[in-house]
């Protein structure tokens, strides 16, 4: 049958892509780990150190799931083509559709682990400390982060990742000030890292007696989770620790303990906050976390802009600028004005569905053509 031939050749045009896949992904190799450390965390003694014993844990479950997800691409390509000398034997037109149903979930699911090879930076595989913070424009601002940050739980819960506030910081009227939050998950820092910059929101307000258009803008600030120090030296005296009382849900202690803590690295003014755990040494150890993973970003930044003759400000370098423009009203699209990328379907993206966003930053960062976000480059639309 003509169709059952052509989507047999659109599937054999896939074979090499998913060998591609599997060499880049190193899946041979990562068998034989994964029955190392199978074998490792049988042992009396496994849990005696609780944090290497945590990381190797997660690092077996992240393998399997590589592993398990290339099987069963290579089985549903051995099926699809199974079916369809079956559909051809047979003279069943029926089998079409489920051919090309199969066809479509397995290309979208190729793609997606696909994408994964791109995400070689030394830290893409971490999780991901995230902080959210508004700005000027009061209430309207503080409503925007806060639709921002229901944007990042909802894609975490698509992804199957966990999500946790370490501080907040919520608007006098409505919305947030400020969030600091983590997400845990396998390649949680290279997809969200691309997420950093900021997010310029254009509506009618609801906060507007008079029904007028508003630009509100927020900016969010991305750091991977660091085990260790990273490389990265902190002297104690470039330190200014305060504690304070945690505010929020948390239990009847957190109103009567000074255990949040707040952590300002004097030499470049950078502040970290932490009122997430149950004692002050918790959260002292994940503030110095957050501390690392910003003075990583910092000096990043720093040598890239040594590498391209950029002058300025670092702090504003780091921090990013305006990457993506969230179109309400009068009309509804969402443009990355470093991609191009756009979809007309806002409430699909404010609830999660920002993977293609996402995909295409790491598609256009691997062939090195990402486009200047300029204020000028959603003029006019």
């Amino acid at each position: 049958m003509v169709e059952l031939d052509q989507l047999k050749l659109e599937l054999t045009g896939y074979k090499d892509t998913l060998k591609e896949v599997k060499d880049s992904l190193d899946v041979e190799n990562k068998k034989k780990r994964i029955e190392e450390l199978d074998m490792e965390m049988s042992g009396p003694d496994f849990w005696n150190n609780p944090d290497r014993a945590n990381k190797l844990t997660r690092d077996a479950k992240n393998m399997k799931d590589t592993v398990e997800g290339i099987t069963r691409l290579e089985q549903s390509y051995d099926d699809m083509l199974t079916l369809i000398e079956l559909g051809n034997e047979e003279n069943d037109p029926s089998v079409i559709e489920e051919v090309r149903s199969e066809l479509d979930d397995f290309t979208g699911k190729l793609e997606q682990m696909r994408l994964t090879t791109l995400l070689t930076g030394e830290y893409d595989h971490n999780n991901a400390i995230l902080r959210i913070n508004a700005g000027a424009g009061g209430t309207e601002s503080c409503d925007w982060a806060g639709m921002l940050f229901r944007m990042y739980s909802r894609w975490a819960e698509r992804k199957g990742f966990t999500l946790e506030v370490l501080d907040q910081q919520d608007g006098d009227e409505a919305g947030i000030k400020s969030v600091d939050f983590q997400v845990n998950g396998e390649n949680a820092y290279g997809y969200l890292k691309s997420e950093q910059g900021v997010h310029r929101l254009v509506r009618i307000s609801p906060f507007n007696a008079q029904g007028k258009r508003q630009t509100s803008f927020v900016s969010l600030d991305v750091v991977p989770e660091l085990e260790g120090d990273a490389g990265i030296e902190i002297k104690d005296d470039d330190l200014r620790i305060d504690t304070y009382r945690s505010s929020g849900a948390g239990g009847q202690h957190i109103n009567k303990t000074s255990s949040a803590i707040r952590i300002t690295h004097l030499p470049t003014g950078i502040v970290v906050q932490c009122q997430n755990e149950r004692s002050q040494f918790q959260n002292k150890d994940k503030a110095m976390q957050m501390l690392r993973g910003k003075l990583l970003a910092l000096k990043e930044a720093e040598e890239e802009a040594k590498m391209k003759g950029i002058q300025g400000d670092l702090k504003t370098i780091a921090w990013g600028s305006q990457i993506r423009s969230y179109f309400l009203q009068p009309y509804q699209l969402i443009k990355d004005l470093r991609t191009g990328e756009e979809n007309a379907n806002a409430d699909a993206v404010l609830n999660g569905d920002i993977d293609r966003f996402i995909n295409a930053y790491l598609k256009k960062k691997s062939q090195g053509a990402l486009m200047n976000p300029t204020e000028s480059a959603d003029e006019g639309i």
